[in-house]
């Protein structure tokens, strides 16, 4: 019951930091609250759009800010438990995605699940980062190059729990880590196909 009750913890505790309104927080502070991004560019609460409408160093400091949403989320959770630190970081991804404040209308969860590594699963931030700029320069299109980047994700998280890799600071190795993997970039791609159909873009 107390590695459960972690994990209960964690998702809420991840959920909750996930929801974090970062770009609409910099829009209204950048524009005194003339610009909402959810009405403006593509209407995506993200990097990309805030890049487009507030201009790059906004752009860049709302990714910045999600993806530090991911890292807080999992460093809670690991003050509480392994089990509970892979449950945070998922939780936030859905957070970001689906954020209950803003009528479940959130961003795309990249910048989310990047920060969430930086606390559980630290090998990934170089090797998926690096796979990811690869694809974006051989194909020149940022959407094949964050699917390859979750294929990727997905993947190792099974050879780290398989194989028992050293996970640097982060949790032990265990399913958590696989099935955190594998919701979170499920979590993603839904929110790839929804902006697919509403020509939106990638963050």
């Amino acid at each position: 019951m107390g590695e459960a009750w972690h994990v209960v913890a964690g998702l809420v505790l991840g959920y909750l930091i996930g929801t974090f309104p970062s770009a609409d927080i910099v829009a209204r502070l950048a524009t005194r609250g003339t610009v909402d991004l959810r009405a403006s560019g593509s209407g995506n609460p993200g990097g990309l759009n805030a890049a487009r409408v507030l201009g790059k160093k906004l752009g860049l400091l709302v990714i910045v800010l999600d993806a530090g949403k991911g890292a807080v989320a999992g460093f809670a959770g690991l003050a509480i438990g392994d089990a509970a630190a892979y449950a945070a970081g998922t939780a936030a991804i859905a957070g970001h995605c689906w954020p209950v404040w803003s009528g479940f209308r959130g961003g795309k969860g990249v910048a989310a699940a990047g920060g969430s590594f930086f606390a559980v699963f630290p090998p990934m931030v170089g090797v998926d980062g690096l796979a990811a700029l690869g694809v974006a320069v051989v194909t020149r299109r940022s959407g094949v190059a964050i699917r390859a980047a979750l294929g990727i994700w997905v993947v190792a998280a099974g050879v780290w729990w398989a194989a028992d890799l050293p996970n640097w600071w982060g949790p032990e190795p265990g399913a958590g880590m696989l099935v955190g993997a594998v919701l979170g970039a499920a979590m993603i791609l839904a929110r790839f196909r929804v902006s697919a159909r509403t020509g939106g873009e990638a963050l």
